[in-house]
Order: structure tokens, then C-alpha cells, then sequence
């Protein structure tokens, strides 16, 4: 099995915080998408597809038109499966009557809906578009048209955000009731505006908070989708019974996967590519014929890496019977450390990060890792 990622790089407006690559060149929309099924034709695969995922961007930017002639390619080039995931991205304020018709008219069966916080004021700050009542009317609207699995994304660690407004957030999400959930710590990623305003700005911009209160949140949104009856299947997403969310998954279980548009990764088991990030010339390249890419070929202590980091993540935690004898005792000798002091857990064949390791997870992994 395989999945398929398709980067749809336009948004009306940059978020603050956010590193992916998009553009707010709208008019360049159709020639994208033309370009993305010129793209799929060139890389045809045997496997059948089991996960298609529109991220962004904002692909629900796209119009109706756009995401139907991308589902119709993908549906014509590759041999989906019958009970194939498949996710769009949207922003609230673009969910309309009519956008939520459509897509429970396409093969799209799934809807993830980037909500990050319910209050205004914050909203304004991460310069997203939406209020806090359109994210209730977005899942309102797609509830309507028959839409059953969603997923909401949230976000904290604001500047001079208080354990209480968190508990505010986690309930406007709880009420409504969806099946999936992201939780993400404000972060400040290099090349953001966000970035730019903390470190080349006259430092009058408050700092992020501090290490102690962002644990506290974490370790409450953990205990209150818990008691919810939300399963916490990886360090930031949680889901009801059966709700995983299957593309990601397959990030973190070394499942293959083609990425396709500017920007996009793919990963075949042996090999990681990626498109050029530049939405003219991946334009131009698929109309000729060839797309730049960059790719590199995965060596043993690559391989060892990534499945350490990846399967660290999950609540599964890594299967010791995966690695090489070699690497089996590596690992070991490295974690005893953290076994001892409780930052990871050993028992029936697997290591798994605890409750207090999950927190520190980056500083646990790469100490686990191989220069």
C-alpha cells in the first residue's frame, strides 16, 4: 500500500508561524493544478493507493472545479483503494453550503480544519482569517452534508496565554465533538514572520511562554482528551476508536509515499525526493516534461534514524525485533539512561517513550541516534 500526498501551495494570507511553502499567487491556480496531473502521469505505480491527503497551503482554496479534476486524475492514473482515505485541508471561513456539498459529492472522506485557537484576539495575532464561530459553523456545515470524520487542528504556548484560556480552547473543541485532533506548541520556525518579528524586530515583542507553562498544557490537553474518550495515538494528535488518522500514520510506520507539486516529499523505502519549491518552475517543468527534484538515497544510519525519531512518536512506541542485532544493542545502551530515570519504558519487545518522556521526546531520541 501506499499513500499519496498532493501540496496545494496558495493561501489568501501567511500565517505568522507557518514554514511550508505557499504562495498568495492566486491566478496561478489552474495552471497548477494542470501541472499537478501532468505530474501524476509521469509517476505511475503498481501499489494500490490507500491514502490521499490535499495538504497546504490552503487547498480548500482551490474551486470545485480544481479539486474535481484532481480527484478524477488521481482516480484515472492509480488503482485506489475501495476503502482509501481521503483528506482535504480546509480553513473554516471557506467552508461554505456549497463547498461542503462538494465535497461530499467527491471521493473525499475526510476533512481537516485548521482551527488553532478560539479566541479572536488570538486569531488576529496568527493572522489567520477565520473567527473563533466560523470554525462551530464549518463543522456544523460539514456535519450536514454528511461529512463523519473530522479532524480539528489546535495550537498553544501563546505569548501570555494562561493555563485557563487553554482550558477555554480545549473546550470550545471538545464541544464540538469531532473525531480527530492535532495540538501543536507555538513554535518559531526560521524564514516565518513570526521568526522575523522575534529576532530582527526593536525587541518590544513579548517571548513565547516558558517552558514550565507549555508542559502544564500538555500534560492537560493529554488528561482531558483522555478523559473524553480521545485515544493519544502520537505526541500530538489523539482520536476517537478507529479514527486515526491513516496518511500520517504512515509517515511514522514506514509506509511509502509519492508527494506530489512544488515542494512536495516522497519516500519509496530506499530513496527521499523532493520537488523543486518553486511554484513557476515546477509549473514549466511539468509542461515540458521534467520536474527538478532533489533526492537522496537512505543509508543504514539514516534508515536507523528515522526509525528510531518515527516510531518513538507512537503510543506503539518501536518494535526492538525491527532492528539489526547491531543496532538492536545500540539503542539499548543508549536509552538505558532514560530507562532508568523513567523518560522511556521497556516491556514486551518495545521501547516507548512515558508520559514525562513525551514532553522531551526531541532531546530523548537524538541522544538515541547515530552521529
Amino acid at each position: 500500500m501506499t499513500g499519496i500526498y498532493i501540496h496545494i501551495p496558495f493561501c489568501a494570507s501567511r500565517c505568522i508561524y507557518c514554514a511550508f511553502y505557499s504562495t498568495v499567487k492566486m491566478g496561478l491556480r489552474q495552471q497548477y493544478v494542470d501541472a499537478l496531473c501532468r505530474e501524476m502521469a509521469m509517476r505511475p505505480t503498481a501499489d494500490t493507493i490507500s491514502t490521499i491527503y490535499l495538504g497546504g497551503g490552503t487547498p480548500s482554496q482551490l474551486t470545485v472545479g480544481q479539486l474535481q479534476q484532481l480527484l478524477d486524475g488521481l482516480y484515472n492514473i492509480y488503482k485506489v483503494a475501495e476503502d482509501a482515505e481521503v483528506t482535504i485541508e480546509v480553513n473554516p471561513d471557506d467552508v461554505t453550503h456549497a463547498l461542503a456539498e462538494t465535497l461530499s459529492r467527491l471521493p473525499v472522506n475526510r476533512v481537516s480544519m485548521g482551527a488553532q485557537t478560539f479566541d479572536d484576539q488570538r486569531l488576529r495575532f496568527l493572522r489567520r482569517r477565520h473567527t473563533a464561530r466560523q470554525v462551530g459553523e464549518a463543522v456544523a456545515r460539514l456535519r450536514t452534508a454528511g461529512i463523519s470524520n473530522i479532524s480539528v487542528d489546535l495550537m498553544y504556548g501563546f505569548p501570555d496565554e494562561t493555563l485557563d484560556d487553554w482550558q477555554r480552547d480545549i473546550d470550545s473543541a471538545l464541544s464540538l465533538d469531532v473525531e480527530h485532533l492535532s495540538a501543536y506548541c507555538l513554535s518559531i520556525e526560521e524564514g516565518t514572520p513570526l521568526y522575523e518579528k522575534v529576532h530582527k524586530g526593536d525587541g518590544s515583542f513579548c517571548v513565547l511562554c516558558n517552558e514550565e507553562v507549555e508542559r502544564t498544557m500538555y500534560y492537560t490537553l493529554i488528561d482531558r482528551l483522555a478523559a473524553a474518550g480521545y485515544e493519544h495515538y502520537e505526541i500530538s494528535n489523539f482520536a476517537r476508536r478507529g479514527y486515526r488518522s491513516r496518511h500520517n500514520s504512515s509517515y511514522w510506520t514506514d509506509i511509502p509515499y509519492i508527494g506530489l507539486g512544488a515542494a512536495a516529499h516522497s519516500y519509496d523505502g530506499q530513496r527521499r525526493r523532493w520537488n523543486v519549491s518553486d511554484l513557476q518552475h515546477y509549473i514549466e517543468g511539468a509542461e515540458t516534461g521534467h520536474i527538478d527534484y532533489e533526492e537522496e538515497v537512505l543509508d543504514d544510519d539514516t534508515r536507523y534514524n528515522d526509525r528510531v525519531m518515527l516510531s518513538l512518536r507512537t503510543a506503539e512506541g518501536l518494535d526492538l525485533s525491527t532492528l539489526t542485532a547491531h543496532d538492536r544493542a545500540y539503542l539499548l545502551e543508549n536509552a538505558r539512561r532514560y530507562v532508568v530515570n523513567g523518560l522511556l519504558t521497556e516491556e514486551n519487545g518495545r521501547l516507548k517513550l512515558s508520559r514525562e518522556g513525551l514532553f522531551v521526546s526531541d532531546m530523548v531520541t537524538s541522544d538515541l541516534m547515530r552521529a
